[in-house]
């Protein structure tokens, strides 16, 4: 009986072990066959979209906002459970060796806690080498997975503010929700054209950023934008479309670095569905929509490629990442990339007030009339 108390507890450490050395220390994906915590956080995240329901809201929002932060305390309460079931059916199978000898697994995994946290009540009292053995080891385990947590925590928020910030400024450009069309209509008005490719080469260095921090720690994709109607994946949308305009559609603008950016943007959601982050189907975009978009572009001041090309050209391109991105948002319950877009992007104070005084000026037109 005391060998299969010492199997069982060795395994569950060894289970606990690799869980954390996989999650925290190795910075690549990992298979997740025997990782407790890939398990855990993904029935979590079923369990709170269940609890909030489908309604789109600011309340749902604010609190599945709080489910990654949530996670990660999960996730070191887990492991110290953990600990303390391998710690103590270890200790209880050592019992002879602790001095007084614990009655039943509860005592022994009192002691396992006890020693794990640092407590050191010294109401028992290891007197055998290999009963000190562990009970040291376990003390250093506590003490090292908190360490590893508080470290890996304050990463994944420097990853997430890192992310964060080019979502953030985008609104200037794209509006909210974020649109390729509004993008490149708000860059054509402010003269900004030129400086697409410069643009393109940002955000493909967001991608890649994004791309080895999201694939060597997950739980990155489940913390949210702190601002209503953003994503990282509805920004990353609107670039890729951005992108394949102007490859498929838009003449007299340099294409290498669009290209680029598509290349690496659509490698980006390839690795994330990969890892299992996806659920549902896509819309996509029929071609009433895009002749819409085409027009406005027209309007805009763009030259443009004839509309029957542009379309198998677009469609084709956008093929290669929409179905995964929206697949990516209905995981995440995030919004989906948007085409049209919503409000209008931020605008000067100078613009505005030429946009009233124009206003004014037809008022008083009509008036006179």
């Amino acid at each position: 009986m005391e060998a299969l108390e010492l199997a069982v507890g060795l395994l569950f450490l060894a289970l606990v072990f690799w869980d954390v050395f996989e999650t925290i220390v190795v910075p690549r994906p990992t298979p997740g066959r025997f990782r407790l915590s890939r398990y855990l956080v993904r029935s979590a995240w079923r369990g709170a979209r269940a609890t909030v329901g489908a309604e789109v809201g600011a309340t749902r929002d604010r609190l599945l906002g709080l489910f990654a932060p949530a996670a990660t305390v999960l996730l070191l309460v887990a492991w110290l459970a953990g600990l303390v079931l391998a710690y103590g059916l270890i200790l209880f199978a050592l019992r002879a060796e602790l001095q007084p000898a614990p009655g039943d697994l509860g005592t022994a995994l009192y002691f396992a806690a006890s020693s794990i946290l640092t407590l050191g009540f010294g109401d028992i009292v290891a007197i055998g080498s290999p009963a000190r053995i562990v009970v040291v080891a376990a003390a250093a385990s506590g003490l090292g997975i908190v360490a590893l947590v508080v470290t890996f925590l304050f990463s994944l928020f420097g990853s997430y503010q890192r992310r964060e910030v080019s979502v953030v400024t985008l609104q200037a450009k794209a509006g909210v929700p974020p649109s390729a069309v509004v993008l490149l209509e708000a860059l054509a008005r402010m003269d900004l054209v030129a400086r697409l490719p410069e643009f393109f080469g940002d955000w493909e260095r967001w991608a890649a950023e994004v791309l080895d921090s999201h694939v060597a720690y997950p739980l990155l994709g489940y913390f949210r934008s702190s601002h209503d109607n953003l994503s990282w994946i509805s920004a990353l949308g609107t670039v890729l479309d951005a992108a394949s305009l102007v490859l498929t559609t838009i003449l007299d603008v340099p294409r290498g670095q669009a290209e680029l950016m598509k290349g690496v943007g659509s490698h980006l959601v390839e690795d994330i569905t990969s890892l299992g982050f996806r659920s549902g189907g896509s819309v996509g975009i029929d071609r009433p929509a895009f002749d819409s978009v085409y027009v406005r572009l027209l309007d805009a001041g763009y030259r443009l490629v004839p509309t029957d090309e542009a379309w198998d050209d677009f469609s084709a391109a956008r093929a290669t990442y929409a179905p995964g991105l929206e697949a990516m948002a209905n995981y995440w319950a995030v919004p989906s990339p948007s085409w049209f877009g919503g409000s209008e992007p931020l605008r000067s104070p100078t613009h505005r007030q030429s946009d009233e005084a124009e206003a004014s000026s037809d008022d008083r037109g009509s008036q006179a009339t």
